[in-house]
């Protein structure tokens, strides 16, 4: 396979070089792999970390600014960042007030966070966990114990991160990040596997004419690999999938991801079935997200994350935001 790298073992470093090149406003620490909004710690306010395996960008280097995250972590290709990262990160955003970390529910996360956090209070920083398991494609993986967490993470991270700009203090960043994790629910399809850098081939195989429903972020398996299906059918299944197992009792947030090879057309044209299929079975849309914000390298595919959005949350997610991967209303 044909990649724009130089070598499989510097890719992750190459990358953060050039988010520094192309994004002044953060602080990149291409070393330690750790990048920062440049006016952390922001005075009297929670600071917001996330992080994980490289490969699914703009997640989460593309989401650190005013608005969101304070700090990313990004760990090598599918692989979890370490405990000294997260460390370091948040003593560089806590202001006093605490640090917030999200993280997806996949093991090395899990454990990892779990250990920086008892190394950043051992510092004298009060540290608050979120845990996202959004997809309700399967319960178990090759990667999590429970569901995984996948398109939701967005949402978590944008909300929380408004909270946390107006000044609100820990708990209550914790509990609108629970909120929303708690009312989001993702569905993920797979049109062809990834590639790794180091791998340099598949990491599945999915032949011609056959696509993988339920499929993760790392290239998990699904619930089932069928014959290729429209855009139709597959918004259909992934609409059921996700209302099967959450029932919206208010207008929702909507974002239909692209897996990193998918172009904007097929996406947008995807959008339209998914704004159909929830307006037959009677759900409201309040806001709508179309773009590649929770990739799996050049995975052609899609995911589909709906989260219901009250009017607090709905305030929070339309509040100002500047990063690199989203920005509005600033």
């Amino acid at each position: 396979m044909k990649m724009l790298i130089n070598v499989p073992e510097t890719v992750v470093a190459d990358a953060l070089g050039g988010l520094a090149a192309a994004h002044p406003e953060l602080t990149v620490d291409v070393e330690n792999r750790v990048v920062v909004r440049r006016d952390a710690p922001v005075a009297h306010k929670v600071g917001l970390v996330s992080g994980g395996g490289s490969g699914h960008e703009p997640l989460h280097g593309g989401f650190v600014g005013p608005g969101m995250l304070d700090a990313a972590c990004p760990g090598e290709i599918f692989t979890s960042p370490v405990p000294d990262q997260m460390a370091r990160a948040a003593a560089a955003v806590d202001s006093g007030k605490g640090v917030l970390f999200i993280v997806k529910n996949y093991t090395g996360d899990v454990l990892n966070f779990n250990m920086a956090a008892e190394l950043a209070e051992d510092e004298g920083i009060q540290v608050a966990s979120v845990l996202v398991n959004d997809d309700v494609a399967v319960t178990d993986s090759l990667f999590t114990a429970g569901r995984r967490g996948t398109g939701a993470t967005l949402f978590v991270e944008k909300i929380a991160g408004a909270l946390a700009e107006e000044g609100a203090p820990l708990e209550q960043v914790e509990a609108v990040a629970r909120k929303v994790n708690e009312v989001s629910r993702s569905f993920g399809v797979a049109l062809s596997a990834c590639t790794t850098p180091a791998k340099g081939g598949p990491t599945f195989d999915l032949p011609p004419g056959e696509l993988e429903l339920g499929i993760g972020i790392h290239g998990e398996p699904g619930r089932e690999r069928r014959a290729m299906m429209t855009s139709r059918e597959i918004a259909d299944f992934a609409v059921d999938a996700i209302l099967d197992d959450m029932r919206p009792d208010a207008p929702v947030l909507a974002l239909v991801n692209g897996m990193g090879a998918t172009p904007l057309i097929e996406l947008y044209g995807f959008n339209a079935e998914v704004h159909r299929a929830l307006g037959e079975r009677g759900v409201t849309i309040a806001r709508t997200l179309v773009g590649n914000y929770v990739t799996s390298l050049d995975m052609a595919g899609c995911s589909l994350t709906l989260c219901q959005a009250d009017e607090e949350l709905l305030r929070l997610y339309d509040a100002p935001v500047e990063t690199a991967g989203l920005r509005w209303g600033r």
